[in-house]
């Protein structure tokens, strides 16, 4: 590690701070950052503002030294400061939230190089494990499991991860990694052996087919062996890619074809030599992984009977296989989300380009943040989330309860927003209950729902209040309210629904007297509409042998001033039909059909405004719109047999519409019509409905 003047005074301040201070060993703490420092510089090889900061992290966490921007720069500290946030974080238990707590420490990396410092540390503490406690020891080596592990792997720092699973198997299953590490060791020189012997056939094909490669050789680490093992229910020798052998084939361009032709020639020259297990053939270079992964695998048996899996792929593929955001994640099973994903990648890209600048490296995702209870516990909520998003999240009465919190030991309202790494206390009150501008503080969908909840149920309280109230003041006036006048006052107050109109009045929002008021005005109004029918009815006698130009004869009206009629749209009555009518308060008399579906309702609750009315001895002119609904089978001739029947009476069509029913193998057909009486009408329905294909006629 080259000793630059930044990384002399970072270490200089460091050892000043954490002069006196040992590890468990009785050695003197400052060997921890110097190990760390050598791994961030000759392994990972980071800038030195990096080495910097794991001295300034080290002081700054045992004896809190302050680490200023001016004095070191604004990058330094962000690089400090995730660190010191980082390791404040305790898992209560990483088996059962090892995602959320990996999604942690990669929000309290604001620059991402941040991960990387975090696992050289954890690097050099598996590699000095055995000086810990065992009680801690067992801690960490789960932790690394569980967390540091699987990010080094999509961080694309293999061969930390390789070392760490490589420790965690020794101290977590020692006689495995003996057993596993003593077999490798011995059979390395009949490895050896088997390579040469397995290279040279092949080495002299490829060459007479001028074919240009590299080859690669690997030994699988002891912890993938375990795993598998484990996984496959096998010895150790039933391991078959123990030993494997890759070929990176050359090939200029970005020829996809030619690619795929030349990894199935070496695949061919390999078969050829040795027999193939066809079974654990994978072929990603034909159909490639969803994460873009490319590459002949093949597994052969030599003529000793020895196993050995041979990886074929292109210099292109090996790049994507090496560099891709999700190398082997398919096969590693490794999960994780696409943000994420995206902004480690953009990490490992600034690790193999360090001479680039790196200022438009993405920020790390910001969907979620992470707070803690005060026992420690990990709760994840939407960004944005208030403290009453945490409240519910914990328990829905302590939701509805909150008065507000202690967020990091100071005293916070309920509408404040948290942040990642926010310690919460909830406070809660007896008399506290949700309150409608709860809905403008909250985020997540969980808290949303129980306050609409809670207020739904505070709400139904107070409409049974109400409707008490209202009963009990009505018994006393000696009024009635119907169903009808009822209806008519709460939508004149903008109620939608019986009980927000009784809630309001529960809380005093209505006042109930204004119901008074309302009944006894709808009473004058009624005496003064009887009046009005009265003098219609006396008007009607002095003209009973009146005769009209027009198509209908209202009895008692034609010669009051002022009132006019029309025909009602609900029922559509046609000269002839047996009609009523009804007196109403802005748009005169309305006529209906006595078989209006409207009919019943107005006959029962306003018998007062009811006008007898008939037609005229004959209509004079013009004509009626009417509608009919027409079932019939699907077959295009029902349509012509129906405008046939049409076209033999005085009915004209206005509009005419078709909707097919697939699953009942009917059409339903609605046809206007304008016709000058029901007389004609009745040919039309009658001749409708013998006609051969209709199912049903019906006039609405």
């Amino acid at each position: 590690m080259e000793k630059t003047p930044l990384i002399e005074k970072a270490r200089t301040a460091a050892a000043v701070a954490l002069e006196g201070l040992t590890r468990h060993d009785g050695t003197p703490f400052i060997g921890h950052p110097d190990a760390v420092a050598r791994i961030v510089a000759d392994e990972i090889g980071l800038p030195e503002e990096c080495i910097a900061a794991v001295y300034l992290h080290e002081a700054s966490r045992m004896t809190g030294l302050e680490v200023s921007e001016k004095e070191w720069g604004a990058p330094i500290r962000t690089l400090v400061e995730g660190l010191g946030h980082i390791s404040t974080i305790k898992p209560k238990d990483t088996r059962l939230e090892a995602e959320n707590y990996k999604k942690l420490i990669i929000q309290y990396a604001a620059d991402p190089r941040v991960v990387v410092l975090k696992l050289a540390d954890r690097l050099e503490v598996m590699r000095s494990l055995k000086i810990f406690p065992k009680t801690s020891r067992e801690g960490k080596i789960l932790e690394t499991l569980m967390l540091y592990i699987p990010l080094a792997h999509q961080l694309g720092l293999y061969n930390m991860k390789r070392e760490m699973e490589d420790i965690y198997l020794k101290y977590a299953e020692p006689e495995q990694y003996r057993i596993i590490t003593n077999k490798l060791k011995a059979g390395e020189k009949d490895r050896e052996k088997l390579m040469a012997e397995f290279i040279e056939p092949l080495k002299v094909k490829l060459s007479q087919a001028g074919i240009a490669y590299k080859l690669k050789i690997r030994t699988k680490a002891a912890y993938s062996i375990w795993q598998k093992m484990q996984k496959q229910k096998v010895p150790f020798e039933g391991v078959y890619d123990v030993f494997a052998i890759r070929f990176i084939i050359d090939c200029d361009g970005d020829d996809h074809k030619l690619e795929k032709d030349l990894c199935w020639q070496v695949y061919s020259f390999v078969t050829e030599e040795y027999e193939a297990d066809t079974k654990r053939l994978r072929d990603w270079v034909t159909n490639p992984k969803p994460n873009g992964y490319e590459s002949l695998h093949i597994t052969v048996k030599n003529r000793d009977g020895a196993y050995v899996e041979v990886q074929i792929r292109t210099r292109r593929m090996d790049d994507m296989a090496e560099n891709g955001f999700a190398s082997h994640w398919a096969y590693k099973g490794i999960r994780r989300e696409e943000s994420m994903a995206a902004w480690l990648g953009s990490v490992r890209y600034a690790l193999e380009h360090p001479d680039e600048h790196t200022e438009d490296l993405p920020e790390p995702p910001s969907k979620e943040i992470f707070v803690f209870t005060p026992t420690g516990e990990l709760r994840i909520l939407a960004a944005g989330s208030t403290v009453l998003d945490f409240a519910f999240g914990i328990h829905t009465n302590i939701g509805a309860r909150c008065v507000g919190a202690r967020v990091n030991g100071k005293a916070v309202p309920i509408k404040e927003k948290l942040c990642t790494g926010d310690v919460v206390e909830i406070l809660t009150a007896k008399n506290q209950h949700p309150a409608p501008d709860w809905l403008n503080w909250v985020v997540t969908s969980k808290a949303r729902a129980k306050v609409k909840q809670a207020l739904a149920a505070q709400e139904q309280t107070r409409a049974v209040d109400g409707k008490e109230l209202l009963e009990r003041r009505l018994k006393n006036w000696k009024l009635e309210l119907p169903d009808a006048m009822l209806t008519e006052f709460r939508t004149k107050l903008g109620y939608t629904s019986l009980t927000a109109f009784y809630a309001a009045i529960g809380e005093g929002t209505v006042d109930v007297n204004a119901v008074k008021d309302y009944i006894l005005g709808e009473a004058d109004r009624h005496a003064q509409s009887v009046e009005a029918a009265e003098a219609v009815q006396a008007s009607a006698k002095a003209a009973r042998h009146y005769e009209s130009k027009d198509d209908i004869l209202v009895l008692n009206a034609k010669n009051v001033k002022g009132i006019d009629y029309k025909m009602a749209r609900c029922c559509n009555p046609v000269f002839g039909d047996d009609v009523f009518g009804f007196v109403t308060r802005e748009a005169g008399i309305k006529i209906h059909r006595i078989s209006c579906p409207n009919a019943a309702r107005l006959l029962e609750l306003y018998p007062y405004r009811i006008q007898k009315v008939r037609w005229a001895d004959s209509p004079s002119s013009g004509s009626f719109q009417v509608t009919l609904k027409i079932v019939a089978d699907q077959e295009s001739a029902v349509l012509n047999r129906i405008m046939e029947v049409i076209g033999q009476f005085k009915a004209s069509i206005r509009s005419f519409s078709v909707q097919e029913n697939h699953r009942g193998g009917t059409q339903e057909i609605s046809v206007k019509l304008s016709v000058p009486s029901n007389l004609e009408l009745d040919k039309v329905l009658s001749q409708l409905r013998a006609a051969k294909g209709i199912i049903k006629v019906s006039r609405l």
